[in-house]
């Protein structure tokens, strides 16, 4: 007959990385340990949110119990408080999984981040990461979990640490579903087990959640004293007031509560849509990149999508394409029923009209701001024009649109300045009838690169793209205002006619050079490209530049690349080039012809910013060379 062992209480270690984040919050001065309530409270709204979602399928979870709230409970004379919901609740395994580990692949980077960031920031910086519960080792030297899962009769989780490095889980009891967090308050924390401090903290962070946070508040009438539950929050769904209601001051907190940015938005956009398609949204644009990308985490919207003020799907993928991962918000639908899934939103032909309603609006909004608001545009662009670029590549319909709210460097802008597309054909000579544009690096490295000579000397503006995804993007648009966007190291320019009567003067070096460099390069053959340069290397029209086989290289993506033997092409009109020729009219087997030859490629691979295949060879036929001069 076997006999059952009754559960036991298990000490277990905290994950390294865990260790290394609590050891900075408690040895560490804050000036906001007040942050510790907004993310505790936060997380029992997450919870009530959980089980309202699931009891839609699942009735039978709520346990007759839907009598939402959040209950704030001081007990000066054990010196805690405790934050109690009625949410989900957790099983033993999902609290060690939640509370023992932080399930980031990006912790060590955020953990630098917070090592070096500002004092001040750091607690912005615990609620953005997703690792609140943790702030509750600012002010407490324990922390108590209790903790029933919904569907969970009668086993209830008991999870307790001082955060030194260990916890302990053991069964417990709990009437009800849900959790409480029990913190043992410091000496120094006692300021959160007074009413008038928790209901300061509550309507500073707090005053927009969705459900009743409440606190036991004792009442005088007429000498008797008397214990009532208050709600300290206003609850109003700040997205379904009017416009006209709502100051920007609440705006502003709000966003700040949904985000954990501790600055003010950009933009916020307030949308109340009536007609074939009802629906609220509250939309924000961040003046900055959150810090939390910095750990490149996966593409997620940061927009919540509700039904009826139900929270149906939290960072809802199908509300906004990927590169408006920027906006922050909510939106509220009332022509969705409650039981929609996950699964069927995105084949659902309503959100499918609330998506593109909401693109409209924010690129609308931008269209605005880049009028009426040049340099508030131009921080923006700073912070969050890849993502546009990365937009063009993704949206067939609005890539023309979004190509005009670009921001670019050119060869007739000043360093830091910019110019657009509009205003670039607007520019163009009557002859000229392409978009020019050079990728590189740095503008340093390109806009004084042999590819721009010829283009500088007639007057012709040159794009400079310098970020990774500018390859992509001018791929993508291809034209714009039915002008091709053409890359100027790459293809022939138009061949005159005094370089076609060059070229047969130039044969015998062309020929000897193709032989000698027969294994670098495509072809040999003068052009009219350049002006002071003597040699250049180009790719073929379509081909892959040297800029983004670099990127492609970086990425690890090498095996990727299509056999791209570029072009050298020489100057005929340059000393170097017609000295060259004179050496192999007198002597077509002259060894200078190969030297020469090798060094004039050696000096374009190092103009278009590659490295040398052999670099010492390079340096010895220089050496030659300098050695050969006389006095």
């Amino acid at each position: 007959m076997s006999v059952e062992t009754a559960p036991t209480k298990d000490t277990l270690e905290f994950k390294t990385e865990l260790k290394q984040l609590l050891d900075l919050i408690v040895h560490s001065l804050y000036t906001k340990k007040e942050v510790f309530l907004r993310e505790l409270i936060s997380n029992a709204a997450d919870a009530i949110d959980k089980i309202r979602f699931e009891s839609l399928k699942h009735p039978e979870l709520l346990e007759g119990n839907s009598d939402w709230k959040i209950k704030l409970i001081p007990d000066a004379a054990a010196q805690t408080l405790t934050i109690r919901d009625n949410g989900i609740g957790m099983s033993r395994e999902a609290i060690v999984e939640n509370l023992g580990t932080i399930a980031k692949s990006g912790t060590r980077q955020f953990l630098e981040n917070l090592k070096t960031a500002n004092v001040a920031e750091r607690p912005e910086l615990i609620g953005q990461f997703g690792v609140g519960f943790y702030a509750s080792f600012m002010v407490a030297d324990k922390v108590t979990v209790i903790s029933r899962q919904a569907g969970s009769p009668t086993d209830a989780v008991k999870w307790e640490s001082d955060g030194q490095g260990q916890f302990t889980v053991e069964p417990a009891e709990k009437e009800s579903r849900g959790t409480d967090v029990i913190l043992h308050l410091r000496d120094d924390a006692k300021e959160f087990l007074e009413a008038h401090r928790i209901r300061e903290i509550v309507h500073k962070y707090s005053d927009f959640i969705d459900h009743p946070i409440v606190m036991d508040v004792e009442k005088d009438a007429g000498g008797k004293k008397t214990v009532e539950e208050q709600t300290l929050n206003n609850r109003q769904a700040i997205w379904l007031r009017p416009k006209s209601q709502v100051k920007a001051e609440e705006y502003n907190a709000f966003y700040k509560q949904i985000s954990r940015d501790g600055d003010d938005p950009l933009k916020t956009i307030h949308i109340a849509a009536e007609g074939t398609t009802e629906f609220r949204a509250l939309l924000f644009i961040p003046a900055k990149r959150p810090w939390e990308w910095m750990m490149m985490p996966a593409k997620k919207i940061a927009v919540d999508l509700y039904v009826r003020r139900v929270l149906i799907t939290h960072e809802c993928e199908d509300l906004l394409p990927a590169w408006l991962r920027l906006v922050r918000g909510v939106v509220d639908s009332a022509d969705l029923p409650l039981n929609v899934s996950r699964e069927t939103l995105q084949h659902n032909p309503v959100l499918a009209k609330i998506k593109s309603n909401l693109v409209n609006r924010i690129l609308k909004t931008l269209e605005e701001m880049r009028d009426s608001e040049a340099e508030v545009y131009a921080r923006f662009f700073e912070q969050f024009g890849f993502l546009l670029k990365e937009g063009i590549g993704q949206e067939w319909n609005d890539r023309q649109r979004l190509a005009e709210l670009l921001l670019l460097e050119s060869t007739k802008t000043e360093p830091g300045k910019h110019t657009t597309l509009a205003k670039y054909v607007e520019a163009m000579p009557a002859d000229q009838k392409e978009i020019f544009y050079l990728t590189g690096e740095t503008r340093a490295q390109i806009e004084n690169s042999p590819y721009v000579e010829s283009f500088k000397a007639k007057g012709q503006e040159v794009l400079l793209l310098t970020e990774p995804i500018d390859e992509f993007w001018v791929g993508a648009l291809g034209r714009y205002k039915d002008k091709p966007l053409r890359a100027v190291d790459r293809g022939t320019l138009d061949e005159n006619e005094e370089t076609k009567k060059k070229t047969e003067t130039y044969k015998p070096l062309l020929d000897a050079l193709k032989a000698s460099l027969e294994k670098e390069v495509k072809d040999v053959r003068l052009t009219n490209r350049l002006k002071d340069s003597a040699a250049v290397l180009v790719a073929d029209e379509g081909g892959v530049s040297a800029h983004m086989e670099r990127i492609m290289r970086e990425m690890g993506r090498s095996q990727d690349l299509p056999p791209n033997a570029r072009i050298l092409e020489l100057n005929p009109d340059h000393p170097a080039v017609q000295n060259l020729l004179q050496i192999i009219k007198a002597n077509p087997s002259d060894p200078r012809v190969d030297t020469f030859g090798r060094l004039l490629h050696a000096q374009a691979v190092i103009a278009e910013g590659s490295r040398l295949a052999d670099p010492a060879g390079f340096a010895r036929r220089l050496n030659e060379l300098l050695a050969a001069q006389k006095a």
